[in-house]
């Protein structure tokens, strides 16, 4: 997620207030910065990709004079992390100047429309339309003020955004807009500011304006106004006072940032939706030549290519093969070839035992393609064709939102090759594309109404010595990752298995109170895992259902269930039945007195082999 700092200050200079208001945005991650000012009718800028301490100490970001400025520390979806890419954009003229928070959906359209009417584009980002867009609103209807030029363009802009934007025609105020993306003004009685989150501003002052989606606001030194971008009408809202310490502000009032990130999961859900699609074609182009794909990946990315494995069988008829990648070069390194493709998974890009199989497969004539939450990464750097998953950076060591985000993308892929191969109906695949679209808010039913219920769960099974986890399917995959998460920061030994292959080994530790979770999508693996339920409580066990609402059957089998709205097709399963597992790992680890954010031996990004 990018961080972005405003102000407009009664004395000046601005310069200093939002380098250092940046550096209070840095947990937000980033790979650049930049920031520019206004003074005698002119924009005064700097910016380059690295850290803002490295920055400021080659370029001196406190110099920039003038009263007025915008600030932005970068988190790359769209071009590498480089200095041209970095922001703020402006327009031809250099009179205009954006920084964003976002994804604009159709910028590819607005780009080629600008360009052919004359523009010059100078980076790979999606955001640089904007101020071209508020130039050509301007060239076309010059009698327009700022405000109107702004108003306007945004009817034209698709996707989320956090906008704050400064004109040397109007140098006395910044334009701001939201749609999706966090935006809030803070008030002190030397200026306004504006900013992603009220660490930004905190130092300065508690007095805070949240602003909802679909405003427009426009920040003066004496105020602010806010008017909805739909008709441009005025809305009264007065600041509030927050008294959060600055380490509760970065964690938005959240205890830890584990449980804030499962929080976020409907918004870097959406995001996820927000891909270009020709991205997804390209790299669903070469999964559909390959003669042998391969799946590679460590940990909770392991276990989205396992889900994935499933979604590419079963909607595009493609056999795809799911590897530890701390096995690839062992099990398939010498046979790997020029017919062979990797499909690369990881949230940081960095992790070393798949960086070494990718480039083992490279040396091989291999193709690498890969998915990850990083642009400019040494992944990106390997891969032919590759994704962002673009779910924003993630701080809890246990990814939730990533292997969520990742989910989304696969599915996406899976989806657009079964369209190129014709495997199954075109109803067939509108149907999982509308579900797919569905997903965000149902995730957030699953947050909103079943978190209290799950802390109880918590409570009860917190003495546990051993858990089982349990799905058919590609629940399975599912049963694994609630495993991981339930290890990883709560300490409790987890075994997870297919259900089917519980009865080959696993039922002889079952005893009496033995908790078991399953996981139950109502799908064709259903009445075959209320046999398994069977099973298991025939021995003792206590029954933990991760169900769909309103599933009777299993209800009267459990002893507790969780809840999951109706309707999820089983390929898409995954992404909302991993959150309740999620929650009680988070929860269970808190009842115990653990910190989720720092599990005990184990890092973020793992580069080392």
């Amino acid at each position: 997620m990018c961080g972005i700092f405003g102000c407009v200050l009664k004395d000046g200079p601005a310069a200093p207030l939002i380098h250092s208001s940046l550096k209070m945005l840095e947990y937000r991650g980033y790979d650049s910065v930049g920031i520019a000012t206004i003074s005698d009718g002119t924009v005064n800028m700097k910016k380059d990709s690295g850290k803002i301490d490295e920055v400021h100490k080659i370029l001196n970001l406190d110099d920039l004079p003038g009263a007025i400025g915008i600030g932005h520390t970068r988190w790359a979806t769209h071009g590498a992390p480089l200095k041209v890419n970095s922001h703020p954009h402006t327009d031809c003229t250099g009179e205009i100047v954006v920084v964003h928070n976002g994804i604009i959906e159709n910028f590819l359209e607005l780009k080629s429309e600008l360009t052919n009417l004359g523009h010059t584009f100078v980076s790979k980002t999606d955001t640089e339309v904007m101020p071209h867009l508020i130039e050509e609103t301007l060239k076309q209807n010059p009698k327009l003020s700022f405000e109107q030029a702004v108003h306007e363009s945004l009817k034209r802009v698709e996707g989320s955004y956090a906008f704050a934007i400064l004109s040397t025609r109007e140098p006395d105020k910044i334009i701001c807009a939201r749609n999706e993306s966090p935006l809030v003004l803070g008030i002190n009685g030397h200026g306004v500011f504006c900013a992603s989150d009220i660490p930004a501003f905190l130092e300065v002052t508690n007095k805070a304006v949240m602003i909802n989606n679909g405003e427009l606001v426009i920040l003066k030194a004496d105020g602010y106004e806010i008017k909805k971008i739909s008709d441009g009408s005025q809305i009264t809202r007065e600041p509030i006072t927050i008294d959060w310490t600055p380490e509760m502000a970065v964690k938005q009032g959240y205890p830890h940032f584990m449980i804030k990130e499962i929080h976020e999961q409907p918004e870097t859900l959406r995001n996820t939706l927000r891909i270009q699609d020709h991205y997804l074609d390209l790299l669903s182009t070469f999964l559909d030549r390959a003669n042998e794909v391969f799946l590679v990946a460590c940990g909770t990315s392991y276990h989205a290519c396992l889900a994935a494995s499933y979604m590419f069988s079963k909607l595009a008829f493609l056999p795809t093969y799911p590897v530890y990648a701390s096995e690839f070069l062992e099990q398939h390194g010498k046979s790997v070839n020029i017919d062979s493709t990797i499909l690369a998974v990881s949230q940081s890009g960095e992790t070393a035992d798949t960086i070494a199989a990718v480039t083992c497969a490279q040396q091989r004539a291999a193709t690498v393609l890969s998915l990850t939450n990083v642009i400019g990464s040494s992944l990106t750097r390997i891969s032919r064709v590759y994704i962002g998953t673009q779910a924003g950076p993630e701080i809890g060591v246990a990814a939730t939102k990533t292997f969520t985000s990742q989910l989304s993308v696969l599915a996406q892929l899976a989806l657009k090759l079964s369209k190129k191969r014709g495997k199954i109906s075109q109803d067939e695949i509108d149907c999982l594309e509308a579900k797919l679209q569905l997903l965000p808010e149902m995730v957030n039913i699953i947050v909103t109404t079943q978190e209290e219920k799950i802390k109880g769960l918590a409570k009860k099974y917190v003495n546990a010595k051993v858990f089982f986890y349990l799905g058919r399917g590609i629940s399975t995959a599912t049963a694994y990752e609630g495993r991981l998460k339930l290890m990883e920061i709560a300490y409790i030994p987890s075994i997870a298995f297919p259900a089917g292959e519980s009865k080959h080994g696993p039922i002889s530790l079952i005893e009496d109170g033995f908790p078991v979770v399953f996981v139950c999508p109502r799908d064709d693996t259903h009445r075959t895992v209320i046999g398994n339920i069977m099973e298991m409580k025939a021995r003792g066990a206590h029954i933990l259902a991760i169900i769909e609402e309103g599933d009777e059957e299993i209800k009267s089998l459990a002893d507790d269930y969780v809840e999951v709205p109706k309707g999820i097709p089983a390929v898409l399963s995954p992404i909302p039945y991993a959150v309740p597992l999620q929650l009680l790992a988070y929860y269970t680890a808190v009842e115990k007195g653990f910190n989720p954010d720092m599990p005990r031996n184990l890092a973020k990004s793992v580069t080392v082999k």
